[in-house]
């Protein structure tokens, strides 16, 4: 079955924008893009363990009878055939019911605040959220469409670093991308990480795949980071911790996300890899 990527169109320049990101992200791995096009500023999605409620700005309801035919028109531009999602269901308080049964989601860094008010390092609570919650992972788009013509993954050796390893193997065997991974050092050496990724049986295809490992073991990760490529799709894991208000990610993901500009594709803790 042909994956699917989940994608709420905004009709505006901005969400043009957002949805060229994703169709290019679905022709390059061969995703099909399943398009929802909203009718009100609410729904809601239910996770296994949770049930997100996402506020959409108002924005995303700009001119709603010209949004099918301009998505339309991006997905044929782009070589593909969108699939447009109709919410069946509606909770007591007439929330669509969204599914949680894609293989991605694509959000801007905040759905549910203006754009003119988000800056680089500022992902919404929203999305944040969805993060946490989804077993499939999350692209956010950097602000302007850019083609990634590479991937780097991030590896500091937590599980959910490994999951990103295993997702940026995939993406490089369907992409055909240069895959390159991203260490930051913090105990041992080159070689302890080697090892660590070698005792789940992932050096095979690391070696099969991978391009270039870069180890850091002098300097701040923000000025390592201007080592990354600048049209790289950053793979990373992100942890959530229960707060009430928000979900936090670990601190590096905080720090890389909030200095690349970079389209990031995010694994949540209760992400599932996908064998093949």
């Amino acid at each position: 079955m042909t994956p699917k990527l989940f994608h709420i169109f905004r009709n505006t320049p901005l969400g043009r924008e957002t949805l060229l990101q994703s169709l290019y992200f679905c022709k390059t791995v061969g995703c099909t893009p399943e398009i929802y096009i909203p009718e009100s500023t609410r729904f809601l999605m239910y996770f296994e363990n949770d049930v997100t409620q996402v506020d959409l700005d108002g924005s995303y309801l700009t001119i709603p009878e010209t949004g099918r035919a301009h998505a339309e028109a991006l997905a044929e531009k782009s070589g593909l055939k969108a699939g447009f999602l109709v919410p069946k269901n509606f909770t007591a308080h007439g929330l669509p019911d969204i599914p949680t049964y894609f293989d991605f989601m694509c959000c801007p860094r905040s759905i549910s605040d203006l754009s003119s008010k988000i800056g680089l390092g500022h992902i919404g609570p929203r999305v944040r959220r969805i993060v946490q919650a989804a077993r499939f992972p999350v692209l956010i788009t950097s602000s302007v469409f850019k083609a990634w013509n590479s991937i780097t993954v991030f590896f500091g050796g937590s599980q959910n670093a490994f999951n990103a390893l295993r997702l940026g193997l995939r993406i490089a065997r369907q992409s055909g991308k240069p895959l390159n991974m991203f260490t930051q050092v913090e105990k041992g050496d080159a070689d302890h990480y080697r090892q660590m990724v070698s005792d789940v049986d992932l050096m095979a295809d690391w070696e099969r795949y991978g391009n270039e490992w870069q180890f850091f073991e002098e300097g701040n990760l923000e000025d390592n980071l201007f080592n990354v490529d600048h049209d790289a799709l950053l793979i990373l894991g992100a942890y959530g911790h229960g707060l009430i208000k928000d979900i936090m990610f670990g601190s590096k993901m905080e720090r890389i996300q909030g200095t690349m500009p970079n389209n990031l594709l995010l694994v949540g803790p209760k992400y599932t890899a996908v064998k093949g």
